[in-house]
């Protein structure tokens, strides 16, 4: 597993960490009176403001922004030259609009990733079921439009809901992917970078290793896993969960579950705190907009997140290393609460075990208060606050020659 590392762009990947998650489609209209689930005129977001979104994800500390340019519905988000259940043939904006070159327009602006979701399944075409090849070709022709009229995109988010069995021809449609743009990077399917973390509750494992032999891409998956040919490879993890309780897509009647800072702070350890990305979903409203209230929350969670790791007490650059120990020593007594750890994954992941701990002053033998597996990209280590004469981040068990990129020591609660 040690001499397994990961591709620059996937150690890009792992460095955005936090991302926002669109779902925009016919769907955000369903609940609205008259509207007809087959007729491309009830998309209407007759306010729509890309820009908003990008610019509260921005304020907010996202790096990159994933939007749904074809649920399962088959509606697409561009004017398609392939069928006709794409916003070419909506009244809205006479059939000029186009949903994805606002918001990958917005997202050059701001300086975010680019992110496309595509649900390989497709309801809105016969093709699907009856002439998989036929369908590949279709899918090949939605690719190329979507990597060849908007500029750099940083990934596609390939969603296996509902394409458990079908025979992709993923070495065709992969193929042309590269052809087109060799840098982006590929989510869960075909031939992934990255992967699914598995659950839509935005929370990693314990341990999350970088390195796998299988993965998960759909929840209505019989298994829970499929193998990558007896191979291990580096797909780091990615979790998804959304703002509200319940659904992707807006949804007037669920404001009230929008999550509390502190859930979505939990939310942050379980996913960016042990090595994974998180994808956070809002849905926008039949406007086009951001609702207030989840836009308003998404700023207060980045605040949130600024607060507690802006101001480290020390960094790596002033710790005293003997072996696979890094020793703090305050000159005066402070509080710790946290500490942040990362491997400089370009040489791979070797810790299996470490643990943090203290020297009292009277005593010369190390106390552990906190002891994890694994460290990665990222791991964010937090406990009670305790002052000590001093702290240490001790590798307790490793695969090969520990490389550290970066250790912190915080205090979250004198940040306040």
């Amino acid at each position: 597993m040690s001499s397994i590392i990961p591709s620059a762009r996937q150690v890009q990947f792992q460095e955005w960490e936090f991302g926002l998650f669109l779902h925009l489609g016919m769907y955000t209209f369903w609940r609205q009176e008259g509207f007809d689930k087959h007729n491309p005129d009830s998309f209407h977001p007759d306010k729509l403001d890309c820009d908003q979104w990008i610019r509260t994800a921005k304020e907010a500390g996202m790096r990159y922004a994933v939007l749904t340019t074809k649920h399962h519905e088959g509606f697409c988000l561009w004017p398609s030259s392939y069928g006709t259940h794409s916003v070419k043939y909506s009244s809205w904006r006479d059939g000029n609009g186009d949903v994805v070159r606002e918001f990958t327009d917005a997202c050059h602006k701001y300086g975010v990733k680019v992110g496309l979701y595509y649900s390989p399944f497709d309801k809105a075409t016969p093709l699907y079921e009856e002439d998989p090849k036929a369908y590949d070709e279709y899918f090949i022709g939605h690719m190329k439009e979507l990597l060849t009229n908007y500029g750099t995109v940083d990934l596609l988010w390939f969603d296996g809901c509902y394409s458990e069995g079908h025979p992709f021809d993923w070495d065709r449609i992969v193929g042309a992917i590269k052809e087109t743009q060799p840098e982006v990077l590929l989510f869960n399917m075909g031939k992934p970078d990255f992967r699914w973390v598995g659950n839509e509750y935005g929370v990693g494992d314990l341990p999350n290793w970088n390195v796998v032999d299988s993965l998960s891409y759909s929840i209505r998956k019989d298994s829970d896993t499929e193998t990558l040919a007896g191979e291990k490879r580096w797909l780091p993890a990615e979790c998804d969960c959304r703002m509200r309780l319940h659904s992707w897509g807006w949804r007037p009647d669920d404001e009230h579950t929008i999550k509390s800072v502190d859930e979505l702070m939990g939310l942050y350890y379980y996913s960016v705190g042990r090595s994974c990305n998180l994808l956070l979903n809002i849905g926008p409203n039949p406007q086009g907009l951001l609702p207030e209230k989840d836009a308003a929350r998404l700023v207060e969670f980045g605040g949130e997140i600024k607060r507690r790791f802006k101001n480290p007490l020390t960094t790596m650059k002033h710790l005293h290393q003997e072996n696979n120990r890094w020793i703090f020593e305050p000159k005066t007594r402070v509080l710790v609460d946290h500490v942040i750890a990362q491997e400089d994954i370009t040489k791979g992941e070797h810790i299996r075990r470490f643990a943090i701990k203290i020297q009292t002053g009277d005593n010369p033998n190390p106390v552990t208060i906190y002891e994890g597996r694994n460290v990665g990209h990222k791991a964010i280590c937090q406990f009670p606050p305790i002052a000590a004469k001093s702290f240490l981040f001790e590798v307790l068990e490793a695969d090969g020659e520990v490389s550290m990129k970066s250790i912190e020591f915080h205090c979250a609660c004198q940040n306040r």
